[in-house]
């Protein structure tokens, strides 16, 4: 068997054993591809094709490379645990990021928004000071700082194991002097007025959450489930905002599928939605004003 016939033979068992996607990758195929390079110590951006028909170790894999696929391949199905915490590792817009139990496995889509430059276009500067409230694995709040390597970084989240894996990411990438990760439930531990707040909350109603599969619901439940509705903490959160942000602050804010909820509970609330590859009423923003005359107007 050689290399590409695996990764071949790798997806039709996870295709068989009806595995769930979405964790770093959006198919059964790029799975199954992570899974054997990782497995087999590879690059994950090596030409499976290539390998197979011109590099003689990749060939013709012996007994005990297939034998290491296939048991990381077992323990993916039989836990249902996503692959990137049985491998440790995790991307977001091409960043490395370490990754375990201790927080949801980082797929933000306000990374997309910020790596195309649609947040510091919505912004018109490049901000001072960010706060990424819902820190998790700290992945955000390491984005912020490598677009904006003058910016100071905040990162909020009540969870402490989840604040113990950013801080981890935070030394991966030698930003410790930049980001400081705050226990905070909400905003209470908020220092200061900040020119942009990124937040990607929990927002997953109780009954989505019933309904899950078991890959999401291997992660921990606080970072994904907010009420019957989804929107206990935004609801919590969102009429203080205002009070955190610079006069020309804007905060930029995750909802998932719950728009029709959000609007539903804040009628006339101005935001602007901005387009991801994979929908384009998922992230949406608010400038400071907006925020404040929404919520302080009689």
């Amino acid at each position: 068997m050689n290399l590409l016939a695996l990764i071949e033979h790798v997806q039709a068992l996870l295709d068989r054993s009806q595995v769930h996607t979405g964790h770093g990758t959006i198919n059964t195929h790029d799975e199954a591809h992570w899974l054997v390079f990782w497995r087999l110590g590879l690059p994950l951006d090596s030409d499976a094709l290539a390998l197979s028909t011109g590099d003689p170790e990749y060939q013709t894999l012996s007994e005990e490379q297939i034998q290491t696929v296939l048991e990381l391949t077992d323990e993916r199905i039989q836990s249902r645990k996503p692959l990137a915490y049985l491998t440790r590792q995790a991307w977001l817009q091409g960043v490395p990021f370490y990754i375990d139990e201790r927080a949801i496995v980082p797929r933000s889509l306000i990374a997309e928004v910020l790596c195309s430059g649609s947040i510091e276009f919505v912004l018109g500067f490049e901000p001072d000071r960010v706060l990424d409230l819902c820190t998790g694995n700290g992945s955000l709040a390491v984005l912020c700082a490598l677009y904006w390597p003058n910016a100071w970084v905040e990162g909020l989240d009540i969870s402490a194991p989840a604040l113990e894996v950013a801080k981890i990411n935070v030394h991966k990438h030698d930003l410790s002097e930049r980001i400081e990760l705050i226990q905070s439930d909400g905003l209470h531990a908020a220092k200061d007025l900040y020119d942009l707040i990124v937040c990607n909350p929990p927002y997953v109603p109780l009954q989505s959450m019933k309904d899950l599969p078991l890959e999401y619901q291997r992660e921990p439940g606080l970072a994904l489930a907010s009420g019957t509705d989804g929107m206990d903490f935004i609801r919590h959160v969102l009429p203080q905002m205002h009070h955190h942000l610079t006069p020309r602050g804007h905060l930029v804010l995750e909802v998932g599928h719950e728009l029709p909820t959000l609007a539903k509970l804040y009628p006339q609330l101005p935001w602007m939605t901005l387009d991801t590859q994979l929908a384009d009423d998922q992230v949406l923003t608010l400038s400071a004003q907006a925020l404040k005359d929404y919520f302080e107007t009689p």
